[in-house]
């Protein structure tokens, strides 16, 4: 019997270290605009989700990202552990407006901060702002802000 809850026990932590080193791709989904562009991201809501955010994924379609969400304004702070693409973050205000942006380099431990309270990220292929012309100042739309 004891041998069995050991071979168990191992199983489990095997599963569990396993899922770990896996993208998360079943966050719910919302659509977001900037002026005429649409994304599709993912919602990373709880402590959990937004720790993982998109560590090991190998890629991800240009029109789509993740969106963290923090339950109040602060100064938000990201880096890139385990992550494989190079991103750019979006740090983002209640009412949409990008306050400042980041482009983050994959493996990195490098910290990159918004310049002022949030409670929004958008985390995007790196240079999608760029190619799109959204900077500072910029206004995002979609359910999760306020108009």
């Amino acid at each position: 019997m004891k041998r069995l809850f050991l071979t168990l026990l191992v199983a489990l932590s095997t599963a569990t270290a396993s899922a770990q080193d896996t993208p998360q791709t079943t966050l719910p989904r919302i659509k977001l605009q900037a002026g005429m562009y649409q994304m599709d991201v993912q919602v990373a809501q709880t402590p959990e989700q937004r720790s993982i955010g998109l560590m090991f994924r190998a890629e991800m379609p240009t029109h789509e990202g993740m969106l963290f969400v923090f339950e109040q304004p602060s100064t938000q702070c990201f880096w890139m552990k385990n992550t494989l693409l190079p991103l750019t973050a979006a740090f983002v205000a209640d009412d949409g407006t990008i306050v400042n942006l980041a482009d983050m380099k994959p493996q990195t431990t490098d910290s990159h901060c918004s310049t002022k309270p949030v409670r929004f990220v958008l985390e995007m292929n790196q240079g999608w702002f760029a190619k799109k012309g959204l900077k500072a100042g910029s206004r995002l739309a979609g359910v999760a802000f306020k108009p």
